[in-house]
């Protein structure tokens, strides 16, 4: 028996954005592009989901064009004629395969390992990987606004080749993030101190980014409370605490919010049953993206992730479609399970869950 997917399969549009359904393939590295570049299995590896009827594709996370943007190798990047050419050939594949797809602009600040550095550094607000942890140097002014034309400039790139939206990546510990947690920005200038200021390297990339996309192209922001130095880490304690940072990302530019938390089914705050994507979406009055977890039984997990194992019996499709019923939030993203399958949501749409296998971490380097 089927089940019953309604609230996923209805469209949404905003702006630039007008898609089939409300599921998306989230984010997810793989250091699969030679020399940077995005290569044509890259354009089939996409073109497959978006044929799987996912609604939105967005990209792994790519390099901007900024001296220590890169922590990964072959990770594709966002400038230079060979790279944009490669996304065109990505772009055209998804589109003829009836998605649309956004890319991930990724400055990854103090993750930056040294043997990734060549000739620049890791640069972060205050030279801090973790609280009390050195790594790399603390940004001059001179390189915040480097790095903030370095968005702008993929932005615009992006618009050129044909994307349908763009993602700036401000989640789990990377350069934006960085500057957001009080953990990593101990800055005693107007980048530093107080949320606000904290949030005004933030503000200041959606504001260029707006800027060079113009009005009429989606904006999506990603970030998180929890980083991938301290998993409890908070940037907001309280739903004031959180307002408080959207309405500046709001006031910037920001139509759409990507609030990535590892398990969608837990809640934020005490005193009620929203997660972070629910409590976006009431605070800010945008549309949001939840993501973590999703379809990650036991059974598909096969004893790889054996940390999820005590909170799965949450992860199930049902209790997803009982919060987009809810209008809780506004999309899905989709992650280890579409990365594993990119029939996923048709198996699902089509009461064949039975279907998909069990994902491995071992499996991942042939993952097409």
């Amino acid at each position: 028996m089927s089940l019953d997917l309604s609230p996923l399969l209805q469209p949404f549009s905003c702006k630039s954005l007008t898609l089939r359904n409300r599921v998306a393939m989230a984010p997810m590295t793989r250091s699969f592009a030679p020399n940077n570049i995005p290569n044509q299995a890259i354009a089939d590896y996409y073109q497959r989901r978006a044929a799987g009827e996912i609604g939105l594709i967005i990209t792994e996370g790519v390099e901007i064009n900024h001296a220590g943007a890169s922590g990964f190798p072959n990770v594709p990047q966002l400038f230079g004629d060979a790279a944009l050419a490669g996304w065109k050939q990505v772009v055209d594949a998804v589109h003829a395969a009836g998605g649309q797809i956004i890319p991930q602009l990724w400055h990854v600040g103090a993750v930056r390992k040294p043997e990734h550095e060549g000739a620049a550094p890791a640069y972060s607000p205050s030279g801090l990987f973790a609280p009390s942890k050195p790594s790399g140097v603390a940004m001059t002014k001179s390189d915040i606004k480097a790095a903030i034309d370095a968005f702008a400039e993929a932005a615009s790139n992006a618009k050129a080749v044909g994307f349908d939206g763009v993602e700036i990546h401000g989640a789990h510990g990377y350069l934006i993030d960085q500057f957001l947690w009080e953990g990593t920005n101990i800055r005693d200038d107007e980048y530093g101190g107080s949320l606000a200021n904290r949030a005004r390297f933030a503000v200041e990339v959606v504001q260029a980014v707006r800027a060079a996309v113009g009005e009429d192209f989606a904006i999506v922001f990603r970030f998180s409370q929890w980083k991938q130095q301290a998993y409890e880490a908070k940037l907001a304690e309280s739903p004031e605490q959180l307002k408080q940072l959207l309405d500046l990302l709001v006031a910037a530019g920001v139509d759409i919010f990507h609030a990535s938390t590892r398990r969608f089914w837990e809640p934020e705050f005490a005193g009620s049953d929203l997660n972070l994507a629910g409590w976006t979406q009431k605070l800010s009055g945008k549309p949001t993206i939840s993501v973590g977890s999703v379809g990650l039984t036991e059974d598909f997990i096969s004893g790889t992730f054996a940390s999820d194992k005590p909170t799965v019996e949450k992860s199930g499709i049902d209790e997803l479609v009982r919060r987009m019923g809810n209008q809780e939030f506004d999309l899905i993203a989709v992650g280890r399970a579409l990365l594993q399958d990119p029939q996923w949501l048709v198996k699902m749409r089509t009461g064949r869950a039975d279907e998909v296998a069990a994902f491995s971490k071992a499996a991942l380097q042939t993952l097409d």
